[in-house]
Parts: structure tokens; C-alpha cells; sequence
């Protein structure tokens, strides 16, 4: 979304004070306001505002932070050195420029790669004087910390004392504290018999375990501690650092890999992504680094991250985005459906620009508006949701939603009713059979699929006897259900049959005209067809790429979001394609009026304007409205005036009848 100065500054100051505000509550009051995906959407749109306004970005940034502060209930400690985090990216190209970025700056360095588990648990540095553990310190604000040795010394997987071979002197093991699956399962089912509440995210039990100021509260907790690093100068890779942590007593997440380039770290990532659901712990993603420490530590560190790491998330099942507009969508059931059109975000590994908000009690419960930041999620397979409001970042000014209003001005010609009981709009006057033989009849219609045999008393009978509900169904009836019914008998049932298969590869242009969506008639279909190609990429336009293409301004890239955003046509869409319905783009570049532009002034007698344009274009010609320097041909009709006949002459366009039309169609 593009920003002015000004915007991005109030922008930034918005999102520094809610992620600032959702990280005091996490990691100092373990409580969660949001969600962590959620705000790791947060955070990175914010990296994304200043790395486009860099003199924006202030020392107190959250960029610029490493989350958490000690708590006053424990002794602070300085840490030998710093425990900062790790910068994240969300996608393989993310990834590629991280290392781009890391070369640029040690060209000569051997880049292989070091990669591990992200463990979603709590920070913490233990540190061995001579082999013996003497002090537990959690990150705090990455350089200063708390101790906490009391409560991690009751940590069983931790070893008071490393192994007969471990480290002289000073050695600082650092890891995650985290509740396995399955011990916060055996937790919580021992809490149901004693009539307590369970607890519902291991991450915080594991952080606030270890807060306790009672070494016994952590006692009873199943906690367990991953180690992923040592502070040692011998250390020479990651590979022999994980090698000295398993050979000292440590346990690491047993995931961790050494490999040679990034498109093997590629295929871990892939490899992972399926695997860790069946981990015994809980992850977001991969942490990679550089495995040669030596050039690790000559990349240095970028702000507040290093350059030699990078962790990267998986598609999370929560983000944030803006609500851009709300736009109603009329179902085939007369229904009025809103729907949110979001500024394009990655959730769960796909590209989310929209959701329905389901009617006007979910709007006004949400007090969802345009220009609002929203938490969307999305679980598996489910449709996109909103699921609240940020109204922390809420632009000044930003309108109550009006669904009355809205109603009025997205159908000004048509009067909608709230039945009693019911939490939908519904079109006025017209029940979902009149509805639904409509959108029959101009699913068959000349002008869309042009299929013979169903025309509107026998689209009338279909659907009254309940054999058709909706247009995907005309492709599974068969001949002995038809002709069962009045208008039809054995012969003509077949041919009808016939008739509706020929049509299950249509002209895509032509498929989209017979969705009857609101202001795409044939032309714009044509339009529509010769951009996206596709079924799949029709499906899934955006607003603005819908604006880019010439003859679609904003009232038919609304009602065209609208039209794709609703459950109920996606449903169709999806029912259209298991029953063998597969739209064929039509190169029409090719055809025989290809380059040849036409003009048509007076009324024609064998058709009516639009039908000779659709023809026109159909053949690969172009239909303009008004006469120009390319205007090949102008077509005379009857009852015409003088303005058209003297722009031709002007620019030497050449004047035909309908007659010679009709031969060069």
C-alpha cells in the first residue's frame, strides 16, 4: 500500500505503541493481547514501512528492540554477550536476499549452512564455571536479564554438572525452555480431575514457570531445556557446537542439519514444514546460519540482529492487514452478503485479499470499518475470517459502516428487506426460484454458453421439479429424469443431455458472461478472459490488478470482488469444476477480424448493438464507441445523425452498411 511521509510517520507511531503494548503484556506479564503470528504481521509490516522510510526508524522502534525487560522480583545480570534475536522472513525470496545482503559484505566467505528448529519456548543462557552450573539467566532485553538459576536448577534435562570431557573454565549454554506436547496434555488432563483450569499455551506455562519466585511451583512443571548454542571461543562451527552440547549432557531439538547450499535449506524448510506437526514440541519455523562461526562473527550485526542468522516463519494462520472496502454481494439466493477487501496478505500459504462478514449484526459486532487494521486467520482449509478489530491503529475519521447506506448505493435500482427472524438482507420481491431460473436462462443464453434446448419454459420446468438448484447441476442431469417430466420426452431429453455436455469446455469468455455477475456483461468478459487466461487466475484477481486493464474502472472491480468473495459462488465455482466444467481461453488475436476496428452509428436491423460488438470482438475486432485516427471501418445503420459520418471523413475511415457488415462476419 503505498504512503507519503506523513502517513508512514503516523503509521509507524500506530504500530510502535500496539507491538510495544503486546510485547509488555507477553514477556514480561506472560499474557497474551493477540496472537503471536498476529504480531509478527505487525512487526513485519513495520520492518517494511521504515526499510522504505528510513529516516523514520527511532532508536526506541521495536525493530530496533529485542522484546522483554527484566522483572523487578529477580536479581538483574548483565549478559557476557548480548542475546539479541534473530531477523524473520516469509518467504524462499526473502531468504535469497538475506544471503545476497550477507555476501555483499564478506564476499570471500565459504556460505554453508547450519539449520535447526525454531523452538517456541523461553530464553535462556546457563552458564558453567569448570563444568559446574552456577547461574540460569533469561534474555530480559538481550543485555540485561534476570536470574532465575533457582527455578531452572529444578529443570531435570538440565545437568548440574557437564559431563567428565566438558569445558574448562567459563563456558555459557544457551537454549529454550518449552512444555512438551504431551506433558502439557498429561498436565492438563491431571488439572481436570482436580477441577482446576487448564492451561491453554505451553509457551507462556513454560515462561511463567519459570518466574515463579517459588522454586517448587517450577518443580511441578514438566519443563525442559534445548540447547542450540555455546558462548566458547573453541567453538569453530555450529556443526561442533551441536556436537560439544550432545556430549556435554545437553539435549538439543535432534532437527538440526549441516548443509552445503540454500536450495538444500529450501527443501528442509519444505521438508519440515509437513513434519513438525508430529514433533514433540511446538514450532513457527527454521532457524539458518552461517556454520562457519569465524565468518558469522565478521558479518557482524545489523541494527539489532546478526547478519550470519535468519530465522524463517512458517505461513502463519493469523496476520493483520487493512480493510481497504466493504462491498455487498448479491447470492443466488437474493441474499445481500458483505464482504471485506483487505490489502493482499499471506496467511496459512496463501495470498488472502478478502472474507465475508457474513451480514450486518457480524459488522456492527466486529465495528469493523474501512481504513481499519483487522486480525484475519484462517485454519487449514476454512474460509479467511475476521477476527477483531486493532482499534489502536484506527485511522482518524473512519465512518461507522452503514449497511442501510450501502445498500443504496452499490444497488440504487433495487429495494432489499430483513425478514423477521432473519440476519440477512435479502433482494426485495423476488424469492430464490425466480432467482435461480434467471441465472439458468442467462447461463444458456446466446450471449453466455448458448446452449441449445433450454430455453426459459424448460429452465422453469427443471428447476420445479427440483432437478436443477443450481448451474452446475445441469451437468449431472441424465435423459431418464427429464423425460419423465411434461415438456419433454425420450428424444428430446437426450438431445438436451447432449446439448449441456458439448458446453463443458465453453469459451472462458463466454463462462464468465453466464455467471451473471453485475456489470460484466460480454464485452468486459472478453476483457476479463484475454488478461487472466485462466479459470484459476480469474478466480483469484486482485482489486488492482482488476483496474489495470483497460474498460474496468472501480463499480466493476467492486462488484467483481463482491461476486468472487462470496461462499456461496465459490461454492459453485468449486461444484462447476468437480463435475468436469473446464473453460477454454480463446486466442481471439488470431482471428479473422484481428486489427481491424469497428464503429457502429444508427440502429441495425438483424441485431442489436451489443450482440454485433460481441461478434465483432469475438472474431478478434475491436468495438469502439466513438470514431478515431485507427477506426478501420463505420458501420451505418438507420435514423443516424452527422457527427459520427463527418469524424470518418475526417480521419478516412471507411463507410459500410449493415449488409457488408454482415458478409465480414
Amino acid at each position: 500500500m503505498y504512503m507519503n511521509k506523513n502517513q508512514a510517520t503516523e503509521r509507524i507511531k500506530k504500530l510502535c505503541q500496539i507491538i510495544n503494548d503486546y510485547r509488555y503484556h507477553y514477556h514480561v506479564l506472560d499474557e497474551s493481547t493477540m496472537s503471536e503470528a498476529a504480531a509478527d504481521s505487525l512487526k513485519h509490516e513495520l520492518t517494511q514501512i521504515e526499510e522504505e522510510f528510513p529516516e523514520l526508524t527511532t532508536p526506541d522502534s521495536p525493530t530496533q528492540k529485542v522484546a522483554g525487560v527484566a522483572l523487578d522480583k529477580f536479581t538483574k545480570v548483565t549478559h557476557s554477550q548480548r542475546m539479541i534475536s534473530l531477523a524473520d522472513v516469509f518467504s524462499f525470496e526473502e531468504l535469497a536476499a538475506w544471503l545476497e545482503r550477507a555476501k555483499k559484505v564478506e564476499p570471500q566467505g565459504k556460505y554453508e549452512f547450519f539449520t535447526d528448529i525454531k523452538m517456541d519456548g523461553l530464553a535462556c543462557a546457563l552458564v558453567y564455571v569448570d563444568g559446574v552450573f552456577t547461574q540460569a539467566i533469561t534474555r530480559g532485553d538481550s543485555r540485561v536479564g534476570e536470574d532465575v538459576t533457582n527455578n531452572v536448577k529444578t529443570i531435570n534435562n538440565v545437568p548440574l554438572k557437564l559431563r567428565a570431557d566438558g569445558a574448562k573454565g567459563g563456558v555459557e549454554v544457551r537454549g529454550e525452555i518449552v512444555i512438551f506436547k504431551n506433558d502439557l496434555e498429561k498436565l492438563n488432563k491431571k488439572r481436570r480431575l482436580e477441577g482446576k483450569q487448564e492451561f491453554a499455551n505451553p509457551r507462556n506455562l513454560a515462561a511463567g514457570s519459570i518466574r515463579q519466585l517459588d522454586p517448587k511451583i517450577a518443580a511441578e512443571r514438566p519443563l525442559q531445556f534445548v540447547a542450540y548454542d555455546v558462548i566458547e571461543p573453541s567453538q569453530k562451527t555450529f556443526v561442533q557446537t551441536y556436537e560439544n552440547l550432545e556430549k556435554w549432557g545437553f539435549r538439543t531439538s535432534r532437527q538440526q542439519r549441516s548443509l552445503k547450499s540454500l536450495k538444500k535449506v529450501e527443501e528442509y524448510i519444505s521438508e519440515l514444514e509437513t513434519a513438525r506437526e508430529k514433533l514433540p514440541f511446538n514450532t513457527d519455523g527454521v532457524v539458518i546460519k552461517v556454520n562457519d562461526r569465524e565468518l558469522y562473527s565478521k558479518l557482524g550485526i545489523v541494527g539489532k540482529t546478526p547478519r550470519g542468522a535468519v530465522a524463517f516463519k512458517y505461513p502463519a494462520e493469523e496476520a493483520t492487514t487493512v480493510v481497504r472496502d466493504i462491498v455487498i454481494s448479491i447470492g443466488r439466493t437474493g441474499a445481500a452478503t458483505p464482504v471485506a477487501v483487505f490489502e493482499p496478505v499471506q496467511v496459512a500459504g496463501t495470498t488472502v485479499q478478502h472474507a465475508s462478514l457474513h451480514n450486518a449484526d457480524e459488522i456492527a459486532r466486529l465495528d469493523v470499518r474501512i481504513g481499519d487494521t483487522v486480525v484475519i486467520y484462517k485454519a487449514g482449509d476454512i474460509i479467511p475470517q475476521v477476527q477483531k478489530v486493532l482499534l489502536e491503529l484506527r485511522p482518524k475519521g473512519a465512518e461507522k459502516f452503514s449497511y442501510a447506506k450501502a445498500l443504496k448505493h452499490q444497488y440504487p435500482e433495487l429495494e432489499f428487506e430483513r425478514p423477521e427472524g432473519e440476519v440477512v438482507y435479502r433482494v426485495k420481491g423476488e424469492d430464490s426460484d425466480f432467482i435461480l431460473k434467471r441465472a439458468v436462462q442467462y447461463y444458456a443464453s446466446r450471449s453466455a454458453l448458448d446452449i441449445e434446448g433450454l430455453g426459459e419454459k424448460n429452465v422453469v420446468a427443471l428447476v420445479d421439479a427440483g432437478l436443477v438448484k443450481d448451474i452446475a447441476d445441469l451437468y449431472t442431469l441424465d435423459k431418464s429424469s427429464i423425460a419423465k417430466l411434461e415438456r419433454f420426452g425420450e428424444l428430446s431429453a437426450d438431445n438436451l443431455v447432449s446439448a449441456i455436455a458439448e458446453r463443458k469446455t465453453p469459451p472462458l469468455a463466454r463462462f464468465i458472461t453466464g455467471l451473471g455477475i453485475r456489470h460484466v456483461g460480454a464485452l468486459t468478459a472478453i476483457d476479463l478472459a484475454n488478461h487472466f487466461q485462466q479459470t484459476e487466475k480469474f478466480t483469484n484477481a486482485n482489486y488492482d490488478e482488476l483496474l489495470e486493464i483497460d474498460g474496468i474502472g472501480e463499480v466493476v472491480a467492486e462488484s467483481l470482488i463482491a461476486w468472487l468473495s462470496d461462499e456461496d459462488n465459490a461454492a459453485l465455482l468449486k461444484k462447476l469444476d468437480e463435475v468436469g466444467v473446464r473453460p477454454q481461453y480463446e486466442d481471439l488475436t488470431k482471428g479473422k477480424l484481428a486489427g481491424v476496428s469497428f464503429v457502429i452509428t444508427g440502429s441495425l436491423e438483424s441485431m442489436s448493438r451489443d450482440e454485433a460488438a460481441e461478434k465483432i470482438r469475438s472474431l478478434g475486432g475491436e468495438f469502439h464507441s466513438s470514431v478515431g485516427k485507427s477506426t478501420t471501418y463505420l458501420v451505418v445503420g438507420g435514423k443516424i445523425g452527422n457527427s459520427k459520418r463527418l469524424a470518418a471523413e475526417k480521419y478516412g475511415t471507411k463507410i459500410i452498411n449493415e449488409a457488408e457488415l454482415l458478409k465480414m462476419l
